[in-house]
């Protein structure tokens, strides 16, 4: 750790503990909107969240703006400090569904604290991570850290982020930075900071068979009737080999760019664990007793998963009903230099091939994003993190995507650093989120940290 930093480690450790009633309070009042980005009901949430959002910014002595993009609203906000240089710092407001009968135990729209732990959506996903930045930022500005603060705050990427890349892109000479500072990523576990330099991308499908116009009796028709759940089933056993994991698709893997010796050392080195990841998850088995087998397949490898299988009839028993139609709900993740709409159309031929019949219709896409673990800024994050945190952090991949992350990096063309806070207990897209005052007041001082860092890099 450098020890030229001009951060007074008590001052600071003041400054985290004294804030903490406020910052559980708009961490409630944030969380308390619930701003479901998927959900057209809640559209005067959405723009609710966001006006809150920038009142927070502006109520720390910035400057805040609620834009409009086409969909939801983003939040574009600074802190001009006239300094030389620019850090732009991206979280997102919007949130999953959420609703008791998912397995919740309280109302995920009612924030709740005990113990120093925040319940509620999006606490951790992606709320709670962005306060600490704002709180961290408010610090630095007050002690005269040289650097000026960008926030771009977006409400729709739980969504795919359709609107960001043009927003972004109509505004890149007033957007200019000198780093980006994402903070939506995961640690391996509590105790052991992780920063990631990769995110997946994605292409997700949905399939759509209709052999009738209405049910039809398995015992008068059985046999010759054509039943869209039995057909849709059988595509995805062409599509998967259970055994071996492998995408069966023709040409899927031709640009999968492969993670070096140097990658999957660091990944084995990071302590990420099997037995952790399954009881932090819920899992009761996994697909590989093989660690490195593990590693490379959350970080590394493209995926084929099914999400929803839709038709015929679900209630008790089993009524001896061939149903009309069916729906298949289908993504691919995707690796570093697999382009989503290549994916797409080999996934389509291939479904096609097998039956021509399904109607296959392409949903959101996102690309995968590869960034440096090595260098300058790499150095400043790990430094941060023992900072903030007291351990070396491991470099990693992320096994999720992040649609604005691929738009800064081509418009912005600048360096983008991931410094996550949530936990994998922390329960993302899961009912009974949370996030704890540990991570955030640890995060602080992570932030702080880093922020004098960018000033004299």
């Amino acid at each position: 750790m450098k020890s030229e930093t001009r951060v007074d480690v008590d001052k600071l450790q003041a400054y985290v503990d004294s804030v903490r009633p406020e910052f559980e309070s708009k961490l409630g009042a944030l969380v308390e909107i619930p701003t479901v980005s998927m959900d057209p009901h809640h559209e005067p949430d959405m723009l609710r969240g966001a006006e809150l959002a920038a009142q927070y910014i502006q109520a720390f002595g910035g400057r805040a703006n609620v834009v409009p993009t086409g969909g939801h609203p983003l939040v574009l906000g600074e802190f001009d400090m006239g300094a030389p240089r620019w850090v732009t710092i991206y979280n997102h407001l919007d949130v999953q569904p959420a609703r008791m009968a998912d397995g919740w135990e309280h109302e995920p729209f009612v924030f709740r604290k005990h113990d120093g732990v925040y319940e509620g959506r999006g606490t951790t996903d992606d709320k709670g991570p962005a306060l600490t930045a704002l709180f961290a930022a408010r610090y630095s500005a007050e002690i005269g850290i040289p650097l000026n603060f960008r926030f771009l705050w977006e409400l729709e990427e739980e969504v795919g982020s359709p609107h960001f890349d043009s927003m972004v892109r109509a505004r890149k000479d007033t957007l200019k930075t000198d780093s980006v500072l994402v903070s939506d990523t995961i640690w391996i576990a509590r105790g052991k900071p992780a920063i990631s330099y990769g995110l997946r991308g994605l292409q997700s499908a949905t399939l759509r068979l209709e052999t009738g116009t209405k049910d039809v009796h398995s015992g008068l028709t059985g046999g010759a009737a054509r039943n869209p759940l039995t057909e849709l089933s059988a595509i995805v056993s062409e599509c998967y080999d259970l055994k071996t994991g492998k995408i069966r698709i023709p040409h899927f893997y031709d640009d999968v760019l492969k993670p070096t010796k140097m990658e999957i050392d660091n990944f084995l080195a990071s302590g990420w664990s099997p037995t952790s990841f399954r009881a932090a998850h819920g899992l009761r088995r996994l697909r590989s007793a093989d660690k490195r087998v593990l590693v490379e397949s959350i970080w590394a490898r493209p995926t084929f998963e099914v999400h929803g299988f839709v038709g015929g009839y679900t209630g008790p028993g089993v009524k001896t009903a061939i149903p009309p139609r069916a729906e298949l709900k289908i993504s691919m993740r995707l690796v570093p230099n697999q382009k989503p709409a290549k994916i797409y159309s080999l996934f389509r031929q291939f479904v096609q091939s097998k039956n021509p019949d399904v109607l296959v219709t392409a949903d959101a896409a996102l690309s995968p994003y590869l960034g440096e673990f090595s260098g300058p800024y790499a150095e400043a994050a790990k430094r941060a993190m023992q900072f903030g945190f007291g351990k070396k952090p491991a470099f990693t991949r992320e096994g999720g995507s992040i649609g604005a992350v691929v738009t800064m990096k081509e418009t912005l063309k600048a360096p983008i650093v991931f410094l996550g806070l949530s936990l994998p207990e922390h329960g993302y897209h899961a009912p009974n989120e949370n996030y704890d005052w540990g991570q955030a007041s640890g995060g602080m001082k992570a932030f702080v940290y880093y922020f004098e860092e960018l000033s004299r890099l």
